[in-house]
């Protein structure tokens, strides 16, 4: 095996490492309000203090059914379809989150918040080349909107694979946002990252 070669295989099990250690505190951020999207089997969330209880599953079903209703009736009503969306992200079922999203954007194509929670119902669908299609849109709609430029990066990151690809978002999130907490945790690792993507040259 050539030299060129072997150092890319330990780059990309350095890597592997990484993602899961070093990265480990990144999980995907909603836009619907201040909470955190509950992640999909890949990477972990950190523990987290206890969340207030959801609405039971026949609570649930009733509100969704109340807002089918009424979209049925007025099928340009923004907030019933997007609370539908919201309601589908937070029972984790990013299909039928997709398909309300959608709705909503058919009308209102513009915002950058349902696009990037559209982007993670994609990515938690297993629908990464559209995850990251919705994250770039939401980016240039808002050019100051910071959660659809971290996920980006998560995405690039820890499902694509490619680093480089994943330090330009970031890079682009901190021109955005380039002193908050979640800001320095991504400075703390960037170097590492452009570490890595030198080695593997």
């Amino acid at each position: 095996m050539k030299k060129e070669a072997v150092i890319l295989v330990a780059v990309i099990a350095f890597l592997a490492g990484l993602v899961v250690g070093a990265f480990s505190f990144q999980y995907f951020i909603r836009n619907k309000d201040a909470r955190t999207a509950r992640p999909p089997q890949r990477p972990p969330m950190p523990p987290q203090e206890t969340a207030p209880p959801g609405p039971t599953p026949a609570e649930l079903a009733s509100k969704i059914d109340a807002l089918k209703e009424i979209v049925k009736k007025d099928p340009k009503n923004l907030s019933a379809w997007v609370e539908m969306g919201n309601l589908y992200f937070d029972s984790n079922q990013p299909q039928e989150a997709i398909k309300a999203y959608t709705e909503y954007l058919k009308i209102k194509p513009d915002s950058a918040d349902v696009r990037t929670d559209l982007g993670i119902m994609y990515r938690n669908a297993g629908e990464i080349d559209k995850a990251i299609d919705e994250f770039k849109r939401a980016a240039q709609i808002d050019p100051k909107h910071v959660n659809s430029r971290y996920n980006l990066g998560l995405v690039l990151l820890h499902d694509k694979r490619d680093i480089k690809s994943a330090i330009r978002a970031w890079e682009d999130y901190l021109r955005v946002d380039p002193t908050s907490e979640r800001a320095n945790r991504i400075k703390a690792q960037l170097d590492k990252l452009k570490a890595m993507a030198n080695a593997s040259k």
